[in-house]
């Protein structure tokens, strides 16, 4: 803890000097944040490389082979193809269960939270003991993606870094999103869809002051990690070219079928999720089952280890075996690998779902192809045309955002003789999945919190309006109920605050201690016993990160408070920040003033 402080110390010190350069050099706010992104996209370089050694790492461990899973399996005998995924879900969940119990409750590791209804901030500890979790799931072959564990380790380092150097919440918020974008960048070799998955799923804006950090974070992200491990497309296709119109309906009707596709595997996952955490069980024992039920699948079905990229590969280029009619074993391996998916991510592995969800759109899109063969159609398109169509489709279906889908597609297979069909399929899945299942596959953990709401009923153009995270401060240092007489004074002779809030043990805002209501105890000799929860007043109307400031505005004109506090959900009310009144007002003022000046200030992200 002290070499801790002597750091944080350290760090405020550095940040100063920062501050001063860059107010002697007169660098811009842009220009700053996209040094910052740089320095972010290194992280994700460096994090890409070790996640990838601590993977083979822990395949040499367990598995004595760092080869593919799917296809170590396949070399197994089935008693090890089902020990192997249990007992590695049991130490994955006891590296869960004693590692989170050791270093103490924190804050939450979801991305999306710490952005939609937090200040940035993601914990290190937490997330370090995530990442050894899912790095043991991966290496005993769960069903699941390595691109999670990247992505999140990315992003708690840049984040730590921020909160090292006191950033306030609307900077960490952009460490956050940045170190998402190189994170997926580095794993995918693919700095558009790096930036694009920020933007869209991550931070849920494209407005340039944004979207230039992300694009910076993501190249030097991505050719960092060529430098190590080279450049070539992830999945390579036989090259088609769409000619005719009459070869367009197919690739709509298998849009259709990964529409609703995703949008069942969507409430697959849902319900496997809510049955796992119903058992009265800790979460190790919720790992073993998981693994178990993986590992009796893949008795039969040995390519269901992992996240499905050899397998995939051989989907694209029609490799099946030769004693299975192909149809029936692209049909089965398919079901196979949603369940697993479903049993591994429903009992709480750590892990991605990117990847297995590409696996699954190319068996689904196998299937297709090789069904209208079968039935005498569409037999001038091959195949693996429709299973990476099929890719994009069920990509576009699970994530709800097809732009995403096309361009990651096109980043991994570098085929662009396909994107037409590609983009129709996109956008006819999307469409069907948003009216079968309204969350998506990341915004789904908050919507069951509550929290996922604000974004998802934001109107058309919102993506480039200025939120309440934009402007969002850090919180006022609040009290908590227990604190004493004296305790409160001191705070407010401290600041110039005319209230300060209260919260509970849990961080969760109870009330607010208003300066007048102070006054009748400053004639008391002695303290009374008297404690904060004894004279707060209820909570105050607060607002919510993910709030446009326009729907924030009738809570900030009505309130006397310099500093409106900011919390994670109407339901929960924990105190993430504070929203400065005179800010928002002048914010707003410039915005629809009549010399028509509309441009952001410099500190808007």
């Amino acid at each position: 803890m002290k070499l801790l402080t002597q750091l944080r110390a350290l760090g405020r010190q550095n940040w100063r000097r920062a501050l001063r350069l860059r107010e002697k050099i007169k660098i811009s706010e842009e220009a700053f944040h996209l040094l910052l992104a740089g320095g972010v996209g290194l992280i994700g370089g460096l994090s890409n490389l070790a996640y990838y050694h601590g993977m083979e790492s822990a395949k040499e461990l367990f598995l004595h082979n760092t080869g593919e899973p799917s296809e170590v399996a396949e070399l197994l005998a089935p008693w090890l193809r089902l020990l192997f995924p249990a007992l590695g879900g049991l130490l994955a969940g006891l590296v869960l269960y004693w590692g989170l119990r050791l270093v103490g409750p924190q804050g939450s590791t979801n991305l999306l939270e710490v952005v939609v209804a937090g200040d940035g901030r993601l914990p290190f500890r937490s997330g370090m003991v995530k990442t050894l979790s899912s790095l043991v799931s991966i290496g005993t072959g769960a069903s699941i993606g390595r691109e999670g564990g990247i992505v999140q380790l990315s992003a708690t380092l840049s984040s730590k870094c921020g909160q090292l150097l006191d950033f306030q919440p609307y900077r960490l918020r952009l460490l956050v999103g940045c170190g998402a974008a190189a994170g997926i960048a580095a794993a995918y070799n693919a700095p558009i869809s790096g930036a694009v998955f920020a933007a869209t799923i991550v931070l849920g804006n494209f407005s340039m002051n944004l979207f230039a950090p992300l694009v910076f974070a993501s190249v030097i992200s991505s050719v960092l990690s060529r430098s190590f491990f080279g450049i070539k497309p992830w999945y390579v296709v036989p090259g088609f070219d769409v000619t005719r119109l009459g070869q367009l309906p197919w690739f709509i009707l298998l849009g259709l079928a990964s529409g609703w596709m995703g949008a069942l595997f969507l409430r697959l996952l849902r319900w496997s999720e809510e049955a796992f955490r119903r058992l009265p069980v800790p979460i190790y024992v919720r790992l073993l089952i998981g693994g178990v039920a993986v590992g009796l699948i893949a008795i039969e079905y040995p390519g269901v280890w992992g996240n499905g990229y050899a397998i995939t590969n051989r989907l694209l280029r029609d490799q099946f075996p030769p004693d299975q009619l192909p149809l029936l074993f692209v049909s089965g391996l398919f079901a196979a690998k949603v369940f697993a998916t479903a049993a591994a991510v429903g009992a709480g592995t750590v892990g991605g779902v990117f990847t297995p969800t590409l696996f699954l759109g190319a068996g689904l899109g196998t299937a297709f192809g090789l069904g209208l063969h079968d039935l005498g159609q569409a037999e001038s398109v091959p195949t693996a045309a429709f299973a990476l169509v099929g890719m994009g489709g069920m990509l576009s279906a699970t994530t709800h955002s097809p732009l995403l889908a096309m361009i990651m597609i096109f980043e991994i297979s570098l085929n662009y003789s396909l994107m037409p069909p590609l983009m129709l399929a996109c956008v006819v899945a999307v469409v069907l999945s948003r009216r079968l299942h309204p969350a998506s596959v990341y915004t789904e953990p908050l919507r069951f919190k509550g929290l996922a709401l604000g974004r998802e009923m934001r109107q058309p153009g919102a993506a480039t309006t200025p939120t309440v995270g934009d402007l969002m401060r850090a919180p006022v240092p609040p009290l908590p109920q227990t604190a004493r007489l004296s305790e409160i004074a001191d705070r407010f002779l401290a600041n110039a605050n005319n209230f300060l809030p209260v919260v509970n043990a849990r961080q969760q805002l109870v009330g607010i201690v208003a300066l007048q209501d102070m006054k009748e105890y400053l004639n008391e000799e002695e303290e009374v016993g008297v404690i904060a929860h004894d004279i707060m007043r209820p909570p105050p109307p607060c607002v919510l990160p993910s709030q446009s400031l326009i729907e924030a505005l009738p809570v900030v004109l009505a309130s006397e408070q310099r500093n409106i506090p900011v919390v994670n959900s109407l339901r929960e009310k924990r105190l993430v920040g504070s929203l400065v009144r005179a800010e928002v007002l002048g914010f707003l003022s410039e915005i629809i003033s009549p010399s028509g000046k509309t441009d952001e200030p410099n500190r808007i992200v």
